[in-house]
């Protein structure tokens, strides 16, 4: 059974930093990686690693935040520095499994997220 486990989340003032971390179990995982949604907003991509090392970051993190990888601990951290209000979200670790054979894509999972929230 897959199933990734969000952690780290919390309260931070702006300018801060929060790392967090998702423990993936249950399979093997090509890609790692972080989305977040805000109030109101549709969910968008932070960040994906995938097990070869490419990273993908949204323009609006880069310089900001940094994912990273623990393979042998299927673990995946987002390190965010200089947070912002516009930060505030609650973020999804998402990890991306074996292809359906019948719809020819991967399978997708999701944990259950964890709310990070930047006061001014």
């Amino acid at each position: 059974q897959v199933q990734l486990v969000e952690s780290g989340g919390g309260l931070v003032q702006a300018g801060g930093s929060l790392r967090l971390s998702c423990a993936a179990s249950g399979g093997i995982f090509r890609v790692l990686g972080w989305y977040r949604q805000a109030p109101e907003k549709q969910r968008e991509l932070v960040a994906t690693l995938t097990l070869g090392g490419h990273t993908d970051y949204a323009d609006s993190v880069k310089g900001r935040f940094t994912i990273s990888r623990d393979v042998p601990k299927n673990t995946v951290y987002l390190q965010m520095n200089s947070l912002t209000t516009e930060d505030s979200a609650v973020y999804y670790c998402y990890g991306e499994g074996a292809i359906n054979i019948i719809t020819g894509r991967p399978i997708g999972y999701w944990g259950q997220g964890t709310q990070v929230t930047v006061s001014s």
